[in-house]
């Protein structure tokens, strides 16, 4: 089996975690600045989330696009 050697935060891992605060913030039992602190931490997760999305989206179309291969650069994802 395969070790993943890519950095960074594990896509599924951070949207569990998300979930999991989306459902407390939801609930409602949270104090104030609870929410808040919670609503920041799932910002964080979110731009997380998308960076990763993003990146994949971003190799996805570097190996589909054969109709310019002269203009194709190597990849270089955000640390």
């Amino acid at each position: 089996m395969s070790k993943k050697t890519e950095p960074g935060p594990d896509f599924e891992k951070t949207l569990a975690e998300l979930e999991k605060l989306v459902i407390n913030l939801e609930e409602g039992d949270l104090s104030l600045d609870e929410s808040l602190s919670g609503f920041k931490h799932g910002i964080e997760l979110t731009r997380q989330c998308q960076a990763v999305l993003d990146n994949a989206q971003q190799t996805v179309e570097l190996l589909t696009n054969t109709q310019d291969e002269d203009s194709l650069k190597p990849f270089e994802p955000d640390a």
